[in-house]
């Protein structure tokens, strides 16, 4: 038997035809989907609860050559089963056939396109990192889960992008219980949600609405970056050179998912940068006249920064913990500074200065929480025009820049796929084997 395993979508509520269990031996699916058909006569069935246990159940018919049916909600293949049954019995033992997707369909249900949105599963894992895409991208739909919903979304988003719109898609499919609620974080975080949510989409509706798209995903990758310093407003020459920001930017690794600060933003070049380049970001500025120039640059460059008016350290208490940041202001206080990003900072933090004396502190800081440290002194010339068309070079300013990396964490991967029905209790049927089911990364 060339393809023992046949995968069924059901889509958002669709009823599954008779046909799909056909001749089956096994049938495997969250309770609701398996109450909803007719199990062909002496088939075995197994009700999704731990994964470990269905794989093994599955494993046993298909060692027997017989057929399994497995049912699942949603499209199988986004952020489902497909992935698990691959890994385990191989793609080409696989008939798929694939259901609208929670995701499509509540976009649809607004009358949006949906090509260039981001879709982050928050399903069973840190939910910072959806947080993250939420502030960094227009349009973004967040399969949800246990600790990280809508509430949970809207209390962090409240904080740090309180424009955004959360549409809010529960029971999709149930003519009887299907909701689409458009809300603000402040609303999102104060309700309680149940546990219908089947996904949530995260809106910056002044940006949502781009031009036609010739490919899906997110808006592509900037096709440059350490821009010239002419790209952005900026005052007496106060700004990031473009060659700084250059190894900046290679050593913060800014990424979709991510927090970067910017500390003592001044015209907000880096903080924009990490943004074209998918990052979320808080830049920090202790002037007035500056927290008026970086958001001017964000809105020329098409990005969103949060900006926050203080001085560091004091001014970071209320920021979330950040993956990078870049430190390129401090004066005096630059020691103590550097020294809270580092306490804080899950990945690298980069330090820029024009003062000598100050590089020692600085790596003390660094080395004091536990970071390995590099440095390197930046001297650069550039091409400058002379009378009778001849050019000279023209030397920059030199600037000290340091890095330290913390040893990499490898990403926590759920070891379960999400479960259809949170809360739901298995069968008492000894006959019956607990799994949990994938749906999407959604609990409905």
């Amino acid at each position: 038997m060339s393809r023992p395993i046949t995968v069924v979508g059901t889509g958002t509520g669709a009823p599954v035809p008779a046909a799909v269990t056909a001749g089956a031996d096994l049938v495997v699916g969250g309770r609701r989907h398996l109450d909803a058909v007719e199990l062909p006569e002496g088939a075995g069935r197994i009700v999704l609860g731990p994964l470990a246990p269905a794989l093994d159940g599955i494993e046993r018919y298909v060692a027997e050559e017989r057929r399994v049916v497995v049912l699942a909600s949603g499209d199988p293949g986004f952020f489902g089963i497909v992935r698990a049954l691959a890994e385990r019995f191989g793609a080409d033992r696989l008939e798929v056939v694939p259901g609208v997707s929670s995701v499509a369909t509540a976009f649809a249900r607004l009358g949006l396109t949906w090509e260039d949105a981001v879709v982050v599963s928050a399903h069973g894992r840190d939910p910072r990192t959806a947080v993250q895409v939420c502030r960094a991208h227009p349009k973004v739909a967040v399969l949800t889960g246990p600790g990280a919903g809508p509430a949970e979304l809207g209390a962090a988003l409240a904080r740090t992008a309180p424009g955004r719109v959360l549409v809010v898609a529960s029971a999709l499919g149930d003519p009887a219980r299907e909701r689409v609620e458009r809300v603000t974080p402040a609303e999102a975080a104060a309700r309680d949600w149940g546990t219908a949510v089947s996904v949530v989409l995260c809106l910056d509706e002044a940006r949502a609405s781009g031009p036609v798209r010739t490919l899906a995903g997110p808006v592509r990758r900037p096709a440059g970056w350490a821009l010239d310093e002419g790209d952005f407003a900026h005052r007496d020459s106060m700004i990031t050179k473009f060659e700084v920001r250059a190894l900046a930017l290679a050593r913060l690794g800014p990424r979709p998912g991510d927090l970067v600060w910017d500390v003592g933003s001044g015209s907000g070049s880096v903080a924009v940068e990490c943004a074209r380049l998918g990052a979320a970001v808080s830049a920090v500025e202790k002037s007035g006249d500056g927290v008026g120039r970086i958001r001017a640059n964000a809105a020329a460059h098409g990005v969103d920064v949060h900006v926050v008016h203080g001085s560091a350290p004091r001014a970071l208490d209320g920021l979330d913990d950040p993956d990078a940041v870049f430190v390129g202001g401090g004066g005096r206080e630059l020691p103590g500074i550097v020294g809270a990003c580092a306490r804080r900072a899950r990945r690298t933090v980069v330090v820029a200065m024009a003062a000598l004396d100050r590089v020692p502190a600085a790596r003390a800081a660094l080395t004091d929480a536990g970071f390995a440290v590099d440095g390197v002194l930046l001297q650069s010339s550039r091409l400058a025009p002379l009378p009778g068309d001849v050019t000279r070079l023209a030397a920059t300013n030199p600037v000290f820049l340091l890095w330290g990396a913390r040893t990499p964490v490898p990403e926590e991967v759920p070891e379960e796929i999400p479960e259809e029905v949170p809360g739901e209790v298995p069968g008492e049927d000894s006959a019956e084997v607990p799994a949990e089911v994938p749906e999407e990364g959604v609990a409905q």
